[in-house]
């Protein structure tokens, strides 16, 4: 396991193996068995892979679910069609965080047109015989992978430094422009101080919206083939959840300031600022990762501090410019 640990930055197309047994998807499971039986499919086999026409991937088949399915069932109606890859451009290092976020014995390799070329699976870190129905070894063997991998990570002081504090600058830019944005709108703030009272809280709530939607974007691009089409389905799905978030969040908020202050103009700025604010969050929450995975820039690590720093400056734009509008009103 050390071994192949210790060469984590090569391909892995130099770590997967082609032993692997592909299957039609028009095919019935009788259909199937036929041809498992005239192919030479080796000892290694966990996972059926199901194609079309074109042989591009479009659905995975356990053994298990193989054999207890009917024998008339078509293979793309039993298959599973979520399908975990890795694409062909990926290191070992990345196929072992896959193995530890998904757990899943092996990971189909494809290439940019979804055809899979190789096969990777948990062989890669251990030439162990187990025994596969004993699910707590399996569980040892992922923790074990994720705390190797954390160990390989580790970094001098002064290497943290050189690749953390470049990334920092977003936030201090940021900052910066925010200080800008609150000294510009001075006299707003000066008519109503409720408004300084609760900026905190509203920076809050965008930063903390943005990083659940980042987080479940940079989660989903592992796993698809980002398209225009995903990303406007995805899109729609992230609007309702920010209307559902805003309107919650706003209706709760400004309760709480006309109860207490019995402002209902500063309660209704800041009611409509958090429904903004929180819909730019998850805009910007989708939008940015998905932008970097097209650019071929690592998501995981420019995403947070350059969605962030967006949202903080969108966040107050939103909440001056509607306080503003109100109050000279």
């Amino acid at each position: 396991m050390a071994n192949s640990l210790g060469h984590l930055n090569q391909p892995v197309t130099a770590a997967m193996h082609r032993d692997f047994t592909t299957l039609k998807q028009d095919l019935t499971v009788k259909q199937a068995f036929e041809a498992i039986r005239r192919q030479d499919f080796g000892d290694r086999i966990v996972y059926f892979y199901v194609v079309d026409r074109e042989d591009r991937l479009t659905g995975v088949l356990p053994a298990r679910r193989m054999l207890t399915a009917q024998l008339d069932q078509k293979l793309s109606d039993i298959m599973i069609k979520r399908i975990v890859t890795i694409p062909q451009k990926a290191t070992v290092m990345d196929a072992c965080e896959m193995f530890v976020m998904h757990k899943f014995l092996a990971f189909p390799v494809v290439d940019d047109k979804h055809r899979i070329t190789g096969v990777v699976d948990v062989n890669l870190f251990t030439d162990e015989v187990f025994d596969l129905a004993e699910k707590e070894h399996l569980e040892e063997l992922f923790e074990t992978i994720g705390f190797h991998i954390s160990q390989v990570r580790g970094a001098s002081p002064v290497q943290a430094f050189r690749f953390r504090f470049p990334w920092l600058l977003a936030s201090i830019a940021s900052g910066t422009i925010c200080a800008l944005l609150s000294s510009v709108f001075e006299v707003t703030i000066a008519k109503s101080i409720i408004l300084a009272f609760f900026l905190t809280m509203m920076l809050g709530l965008g930063e903390s919206v943005t990083i659940q939607s980042m987080t479940v974007t940079i989660q989903t691009l592992r796993s698809v083939q980002p398209t225009l089409g995903w990303y406007f389905r995805t899109f729609r799905h992230e609007v309702v959840t920010a209307l559902l978030l805003g309107t919650a969040c706003g209706t709760l908020v400004g309760a709480i300031i006309w109860l207490w202050f019995g402002a209902l103009t500063a309660a209704v700025t800041i009611g409509l600022s958090i429904v903004l604010a929180l819909f730019a969050a998850c805009f910007f929450g989708l939008s940015v990762p998905t932008l970097l995975h097209a650019l071929r820039l690592d998501p995981k690590i420019a995403a947070g501090p350059v969605t962030l720093a967006i949202t903080d400056i969108s966040t107050l734009l939103f909440y001056f410019s509607l306080a503003t509008f109100f109050l000279n009103r």
